[in-house]
């Protein structure tokens, strides 16, 4: 498993970035904005991170990374909705959620595209959990499970 990122919900995308990167001194390192999704993605890494960045982004993903996520339609998110997730690489996403199943930990996203699913901490924290490389084929019982609870 590989630590990946933490995501953080920015109302003022202007004012997040001016305080993470001319005060704070992070580096934007890729922007991503989803029309449909009406959001965007910012992801930034710490100045003396970048050659992890840039060695980790041939391997596929970058990292560590912080990504600021601002969603252009407002949102209150209260206090405790900023925080958004922390996210692993995992070899094997069906092994690694059945694993955690087993352990009692329900999967709230399953897996279902075979690349992406959450659970939560047990004081509510989301973690997703990516698959290295290439999405798996759809695999059951994961690709006709629904969501439960939030994630």
């Amino acid at each position: 498993m590989r630590y990946l990122h933490t995501m953080l919900r920015v109302r003022d995308l202007d004012a997040s970035l001016d305080f993470f990167v001319n005060k704070m001194g992070l580096v934007e390192v890729r922007r991503y904005d989803d029309q449909k999704g009406k959001f965007t993605n910012v992801f930034l890494a710490g100045p003396d991170d970048k050659s992890l960045v840039a060695d980790s982004k041939k391997a596929g993903r970058e990292a560590p990374l912080v990504e600021l996520t601002y969603n252009w339609d407002a949102e209150d998110y209260g206090e405790a909705r900023y925080f958004g997730h922390l996210a692993y690489e995992v070899d094997d996403i069906y092994a690694t959620c059945e694993k955690l199943q087993n352990a009692g930990v329900v999967i709230n996203r399953p897996p279902r595209d075979g690349r992406m699913a959450f659970v939560r901490s047990p004081d509510k924290q989301s973690i997703e959990l990516l698959q290295k490389g290439d999405a798996l084929p759809p695999q059951e019982p994961w690709s006709s499970m629904g969501n439960t609870g939030n994630w």
